[in-house]
């Protein structure tokens, strides 16, 4: 009896042992990895922002801001612990031909030990993820339409209550062009980042705080509530957007490429930032692509063009803090 409880204690220590490398690497869940890759496919998209309670006197909330669009979401690399998702707006022209507008990127890495976050007007750090807090977790990076970043943020997926969804830590972010157009008092958010998956799509929620300097202290102006829902349907010219893909799709590897080699050389990027277009390479970033997608150029020449713009662009520097 002896000898075959000590030989059962020994064979489940050595299957311990045969699977600490499988548990040391951080083998993302299945079910985490299929909640973000159920965000990819073709939607009808509503925008509703609304800022809710404002919190110094002479600042009166905003009307509600709504509006509405078709979206493609496709999945650019899918790695096991890392998840790219691109977004691709549909608008129907003047002549009633589609056009297409590369929206927003969001990046997702399991267990990350850093993650590229907003730290000032025009400026973006990588900081570190504590052990603690990667820990089962993911981080998204959202990235702008010319693949510049935007912001970034660490949660876990949960399944409680019957529905899936992931929340980020508290981020900071710069301002969408619906309020830098406005020149507003405030100048940046401080927010939450949610997503959840719905039974026909998936939701994007924001709270934010409206944050601005007054007096030399940071002052929270009002608080709004991000609610964008993403319904899956295929009703619009879907396959105009995966035309558009197919044919730009290596110039913006490149440009992806270029980004990251500057971040990673520098610990972060600076980019000085506009009201109309946000980061100012955006325009010549997304002129270049349309070129391709029209056959106005060749897409070797335009990722040449796009490297040694964002080459020039200023390196930031990491926060001795954050070392």
């Amino acid at each position: 009896m002896t000898t075959r409880r000590t030989y059962i204690t020994l064979s489940f220590a050595f299957a311990l042992a045969a699977a600490a490398p499988a548990l040391a690497a951080g083998k993302p869940p299945e079910q985490d990895r299929q909640s973000i890759l159920a965000m990819a496919g073709d939607y009808k998209v509503r925008f509703d922002m609304r800022e809710t309670t404002a919190f110094v006197p002479d600042y009166t909330p905003l009307e509600p801001k709504r509006s509405g669009g078709h979206e493609v979401v496709r999945v650019v690399e899918d790695r096991g612990d890392f998840i790219s998702l691109q977004h691709l707006l549909v608008v129907e022209g003047e002549d009633k031909t589609p056009v297409i507008v590369k929206h927003w990127r969001q990046d997702w890495m399991y267990e990350p030990t850093k993650v590229v976050v907003y730290e000032s007007a025009g400026r973006w750090i990588q900081k570190p993820v504590s052990a603690a807090q990667r820990k089962g977790a993911w981080s998204q990076t959202v990235w702008q339409t010319d693949d510049s970043p935007r912001y970034g943020g660490v949660g876990k997926w949960v399944y409680d209550h019957g529905v899936a969804r992931w929340q980020s830590d508290q981020t900071l972010r710069p301002l969408a062009r619906r309020d830098a157009v406005r020149h507003p008092a405030y100048t940046w958010y401080v927010g939450v980042n949610r997503h959840a998956l719905t039974p026909n799509g998936w939701v994007h929620e924001q709270d934010n705080a409206k944050v601005g300097v007054r007096d030399g202290k940071p002052v929270t102006y009002v608080h709004e509530v991000v609610v964008n829902t993403y319904e899956r349907f295929n009703g619009y010219n879907v396959a105009a957007a995966d035309d558009y893909w197919t044919k730009t799709k290596g110039y913006w590897a490149d440009v992806r490429g270029a980004w990251d080699q500057a971040i990673a050389k520098g610990g972060g990027v600076a980019v000085t930032e506009e009201a109309q277009a946000g980061s100012v390479t955006g325009p010549k970033l997304m002129g270049l692509a349309d070129e391709i997608a029209e056959g106005r150029i060749d897409a070797t020449r335009a990722s040449a063009e796009a490297r040694a713009l964002i080459a020039s662009a200023e390196k930031a520097r990491p926060l001795a803090a954050l070392k």
